[in-house]
């Protein structure tokens, strides 16, 4: 179990249903069928929106069912469109893993067009969504004082406090799954897997929501999380341990756009600014605030600006060169909104964590500490 103590709130969550998937939507997917990972012909099929929620259910399944995952690696989830067979595949799951947090902006109507009526599995219940602006990102970049109000109970000397976990908070979100209720949206930045306290979050949600399942092998499901969370703990320790080598001034951080909120709450980080002023990856950046970016750039020390694997690396590369300073693209992008595909060091959740923060920690000149038994092989 992590020890960095996080703020927990319900996210309620329904879906609009009810409604069949349409004859035209039946006829263009013929007779494809969707990928799925981790198959079992006796096992129920499982439905996972992202790249990130789909490593998840396949960590917590094994082979004890079918997962399909909509997403390909190198697919945002923001302009997300379902295919015919996608939908088709939706109609027939069991059960239905999203991110939840307002995400999947298109999932209300997909869910309608396909009739989903399975258990719906919100991986964010529970988890407190922080907006794009909460911190700022003025011409000195956000306050370190203010930078993390939480960093006296997240990170200190003497390592993590325990988490603030409500069980019955957790029983009931099972209730509001099940029962499609009341859906919201929400305002917040919904990339919390940045934070890998909150991915241990996201992983217990999803294991509770997959033990409602018919059908499911309830205890395959309770031993893969008790084999997985552990490597989401040491991840989160190996992380911590390495940021608190850098001095909190010297943690600075420009991306492709706001999607590692919660990383730089959870490492007390100064998030100086992105190249894309918003947490949708489909917005555009005005020139006025490209230089006001590269102003902050030299204002504040920054020694790199990071591109991301899912998105064009021609801006960052511009700015990069504007500011004069390193621009980490290509194989060195990070893995923001989406995971990579196989082979890749993004191609699991933990690979991509693990390859973001070296660079990260790269950029600050640190050499990342071997890691720990539990995240090797």
């Amino acid at each position: 179990m992590s020890k960095r103590t996080s703020a927990f709130r319900r996210l309620p969550v329904t879906l609009a249903g009810g409604a069949v998937l349409t004859v035209s939507a039946l006829a263009l997917a013929g007779c494809s069928t969707p990928g799925a990972a981790g198959a079992s012909g006796d096992g129920p099929d499982i439905v996972a929106t992202t790249t990130q929620v789909g490593d998840f259910t396949r960590e917590l399944v094994g082979d004890s069912a079918a997962v399909t995952q909509l997403l390909s690696p190198g697919q945002s989830a923001h302009s997300f469109d379902p295919s015919a067979a996608q939908l088709l595949a939706l109609s027939q799951a069991d059960a239905l893993v999203v991110n939840g947090g307002g995400l999947e902006s298109w999932l209300d109507d997909a869910v309608q067009a396909s009739g989903f009526d399975g258990v719906l599995i919100d991986a964010s219940t529970g988890i407190e969504l922080h907006g794009t602006h909460d911190h700022d990102h003025g011409a000195e970049g956000h306050d370190d004082a203010e930078a993390h109000d939480d960093a006296a109970e997240h990170d200190d000397a003497e390592g993590h406090d325990d988490h603030a976990h409500d069980e019955t908070e957790a029983t009931d979100a099972a209730d509001d799954h099940a029962a499609h209720d009341d859906h919201d949206h929400g305002a917040g930045n919904p990339h919390i897997w940045t934070d890998p306290e909150l991915a241990e979050q996201m992983a217990r949600n999803i294991a509770e929501g997959l033990a409602e399942v018919p059908g499911v092998d309830a205890a395959a499901i309770a031993k893969n999380e008790a084999e997985y969370l552990p490597k989401l703990d040491a991840l989160d320790e190996w992380i911590s341990e390495n940021v608190e080598t850098v001095p909190v001034a010297d943690r600075l951080l420009v991306t492709n756009h706001d999607a590692f909120t919660y990383f730089v709450e959870a490492y007390d980080v100064t998030f100086v600014g992105s190249i894309i002023p918003s947490f949708d990856d489909n917005a555009e950046p005005s020139a006025a605030e490209i230089d006001a970016l590269v102003d902050r750039i030299g204002s504040t020390g920054v020694a790199a600006v990071f591109s991301e694997a899912s998105i064009s690396p021609k801006a960052a590369e511009t700015i990069a060169a504007e500011a004069g300073v390193t621009v980490y693209s290509g194989p060195d992008a990070l893995y923001g909104d989406s995971l990579g595909v196989e082979g890749s060091d993004g191609a699991t959740y933990l690979g991509s964590q693990l390859h973001n923060a070296r660079l990260i920690l790269e950029s600050w000149g640190v050499t990342p500490t071997a890691l720990p038994a539990a995240l090797q092989g």
